[in-house]
């Protein structure tokens, strides 16, 4: 987890979080405007 960040994207109100520098592969919209970012071994790798 040495390379999590966050990012504020003022102009969309958004708040990202990554926990790591990959791919995404696929999301999970785990409840109303947040969303999971997987990978491409179904790991989270951001929010």
């Amino acid at each position: 987890m040495n390379n999590a960040k966050m990012t504020y994207f003022e102009k969309d109100d958004i708040l990202h979080f990554s926990l790591a520098d990959e791919p995404e592969a696929g999301s999970v919209e785990i409840s109303p405007n947040i969303t999971a970012e997987l990978n491409e071994t179904g790991e989270l790798i951001g929010i």
